[in-house]
């Protein structure tokens, strides 16, 4: 017959031998400057810019055209030829133009075919613009790492005190590393079942209910029973470690327990009445307590019987193991434990073929050989190991005066969740800390790229402070690399080997013609537009 939790409609299966009451059991988770700064290069540089020609090429084949003969020879106006003037910023181009016949010309481009050129020089000069801040924001968006966070040798050199942020960085990083080594060891601590044992106080109380004779046939009241019921709860920690919210401790009654079974006074209530049975499934609901109701009005002598839920599953030893190892209930992985102990305590592995053990005349008897390998201990002990046994309670249910409720107290060790999982547990989900720990990171990294900026900018002052025309050489050098990375601009190394022929007088003559006619021809165009004539 199957008990049932108190508050279910759950009723018995089996009858009583009593036929007008039912037999029931009721249970109750640098940037660094980057890109190319903009080339504010020399003259030379400036004037290919705005002419997009190489300055040579044009003004030669001009001047050939207006003197009616061709160009000097090694000048092809078509080739690419390096801006003369100055030794640095050099910038070179070429801008071939098409004649109405399809052919390029071996003219220089005229003042369309310049604008032209300046207008595509603009635009590569913007998308490559565009694509390093681009790169910029990519490498922003990069985990920062450790090595951000250190100041320069220089910066340390400089300011003596900064060794004191060196100091906490280097205690930092030893930081880190215990409290990662910590959450590690959690981690595998919680691989393994964390119990402690408690007290589980049992109530285990009946009531008489004696019958009335005036009651109505049929009446429930007419026919004298009695009720049982089997309560518990846990027993407060004696020695106060439990620090967690109270809601969270209290644990139904039947949680603890596998199975329980009444058993009845089997003369009384006959071969096929006298048991009642409670048994866990995957459905079941827990209960506070769980109660059984019989007609009767004789003491009642009952065996409550209680097998516990062990998580992880406990097994019992074969008596004659269990007094070799003084284990009596225990776990697979701790009865294999201490069997290994009294392995070695005794020196039964064996010396040359250290998988063997050498049984002595104890473990002989019980796994009966002489000899086996160790991997065969877990296949050996399996016939050695039982169910554990139930809780056996007597009790006698008395029928003694009306109304009379009699509780008898039994106390029996339980294994439950030790308290310290729960709290290990949240403190490897807390994400409270590593928010914090983020945000003054990155306000780290925030100030260690600004004063490596400073840095930048201090060496950059000093460096014009000492030697002013060395450093705006060098700076200018600088700049016309970083245009030609900008633009795609490939020179030519053999007609830049042979720029000294644009240092000759012709050059500067044609240099300010060009000029000249340029500052005209901007003048004609802004007295158009104000219309000043």
């Amino acid at each position: 017959m199957a008990a049932r939790p108190m508050g279910f409609s759950q009723n018995m299966q089996q009858q009583p031998r009593y036929p007008p009451q039912a037999a029931q059991i009721r249970p109750y988770g640098q940037p660094g400057y980057s890109g190319a700064r903009p080339a504010y290069g020399p003259m030379g540089g400036q004037m290919a810019n705005q002419m997009g020609a190489p300055m040579g090429s044009q003004m030669s084949s001009q001047m050939a055209n207006q003197m009616g003969g061709p160009p000097r020879m090694g000048m092809p106006a078509q080739n690419m030829m390096p801006q003369g003037g100055m030794n640095y910023g050099q910038v070179s181009s070429s801008i071939p133009s098409t004649s109405k016949s399809g052919s390029q010309s071996m003219r220089g481009p005229g003042v369309q075919g310049l604008q032209a050129a300046l207008e595509q020089r603009k635009r590569a000069t913007t998308q490559s613009t565009m694509v390093a801040a681009q790169t910029q924001i990519a490498k922003n968006k990069k985990k920062k790492k450790m090595a951000d966070k250190v100041l320069p040798q220089k910066v340390r050199d400089l300011v003596p005190e900064s060794q004191a942020y060196m100091d906490l960085l280097a205690f930092e990083r030893k930081l880190d590393q215990t409290i990662m080594r910590k959450r590690l060891d959690i981690q595998e601590a919680l691989k393994r079942p964390m119990k402690q044992k408690r007290k589980l106080r049992i109530f285990i109380s009946n009531t008489f209910f004696p019958g009335k004779p005036e009651a109505e046939e049929g009446d429930e009241t007419a026919v004298a029973s009695w009720e049982l019921r089997v309560e518990g709860r846990l027993l407060e920690d004696p020695s106060g470690k439990m620090t967690t919210p109270a809601p969270q401790q209290k644990r139904k009654f039947s949680s603890f327990f596998k199975s329980l079974v009444i058993e009845l006074d089997k003369d009384l209530y006959g071969p096929d009445n006298h048991l009642v049975e409670w048994h866990r499934t995957a459905t079941t609901q827990e209960t506070d307590g769980f109660q059984v109701k019989r007609p009767g009005d004789q003491n009642v002598k009952c065996t409550v019987l209680l097998m516990l839920d062990y998580q992880p599953l406990q097994f019992k030893l074969d008596p004659r193991l269990a007094r070799l190892l003084g284990v009596h209930t225990q776990t697979r992985p701790v009865i294999i434990n201490a069997l290994w102990q009294y392995i070695k305590t005794h020196k039964l592995q064996d010396e040359h073929e250290r998988e063997f053990i050498n049984c002595d005349r104890y473990l002989e008897q019980i796994f009966d050989t002489s000899r086996l390998k160790f991997a065969e201990i877990p296949q050996r002990l399996h016939p050695l190991l039982m169910p554990p046994d139930p809780i056996v309670i007597n009790h006698v249910i008395t029928v003694d005066g009306p109304d009379a409720k009699k509780t008898a107290c039994y106390d029996i060790d339980v294994e439950i969740d030790d308290t310290l999982k729960q709290q290990m547990n949240s403190f490897l989900l807390s994400t409270q800390s590593q928010n914090e720990i983020a945000t003054l990171d990155n306000k780290i990294h925030d100030t260690v790229e600004t004063i490596n900026q400073l840095k930048i900018n201090r060496e950059f002052l000093l460096s014009f402070a000492k030697d002013p025309q060395e450093f705006i050489n060098n700076w200018l050098c600088s700049q016309s690399k970083d245009l030609k990375t900008m633009t795609d601009v490939v020179g030519n190394p053999e007609e830049e080997r042979r720029s000294d022929f644009y240092f000759e007088p012709w050059a500067q003559e044609a240099v300010c013609r060009y000029f000249y006619g340029k500052v005209n021809q901007r003048r004609a165009e802004l007295e158009q537009m104000l219309g000043i004539k």
